[in-house]
């Protein structure tokens, strides 16, 4: 589903190992809740000293090969690690220790009782996140919006308010939070440097839920 924004999580250890692999240096890596300084390098006896945001846990491959390299040089331009630190400002907020406000009744679809009846269905109420709308967003912004995204540090699954219209089926709605539920359920790791989105574990239990088919066919005739 090529409009979902999806974040996937590396754990301190496995970020630390490639950091090694991409700079060929001994790493020391600290993660931290740092917002004054969300990325840090110094060298040490023997290698460097890395302290580093938890949001760059969910950084995309590109954002931390700039990282690696600014590591590596201890210098340098950074618009992709910086264009990242925007489009994260809420979720270091939250860690902030700001309590997460949710929103869930839409004025067609509540997403509450839609998180909670998948929730029975398919993950045996194991999946422990909090579901809301997303920010409102202008029209204009449609074409570059996501359907849905899950947190993996905040533990937020936020959907796009443009799915609470009348002409979006239930099913299709449901599709895309049972989508970020499985990601909050399965997790995604990094192996090297190699990172899967959605691997084939994830396809196949996504084809699991019961309208995916309906889904996938209504979104390609009436997606945005």
């Amino acid at each position: 589903m090529e409009q979902f924004e999806l974040f996937f999580k590396h754990d301190e250890e496995t970020l630390r190992r490639w950091l090694e692999k991409e700079t060929r240096f001994t790493v020391r890596l600290a993660v931290t809740e740092n917002s004054t300084r969300m990325l840090s390098v110094k060298g040490v006896k023997g290698g460097v000293s890395v302290r580093l945001h938890r949001v760059f846990l969910e950084a995309p491959s590109d954002v931390l090969k700039e990282a690696a390299l600014f590591i590596k040089k201890r210098r340098g331009k950074t618009p992709l690690i910086n264009g990242y630190i925007r489009s994260k400002r809420e979720s270091i907020k939250e860690g902030g220790g700001r309590r997460v406000v949710t929103r869930t009744r839409g004025e067609h679809h509540d997403l509450q009782s839609i998180f909670d009846s998948l929730n029975s269905e398919y993950f045996g109420s194991s999946v422990r996140a909090l579901i809301t709308w997303g920010a409102p967003r202008s029209r204009r912004s449609v074409r570059i919006r996501t359907l849905g995204s899950y947190g993996y540090s905040s533990g937020v699954i936020r959907i796009n308010p443009l799915l609470d219209e009348k002409r979006v089926p239930g099913y299709f709605v449901a599709y895309v939070v049972y989508h970020e539920m499985l990601h909050a359920h399965m997790g995604v790791g990094m192996n090297a440097s190699r990172r899967s989105i959605h691997p084939r574990e994830f396809r196949e239990r996504e084809r699991l839920y019961k309208d995916y088919l309906r889904a996938t066919v209504w979104e390609k005739a009436y997606g945005a």
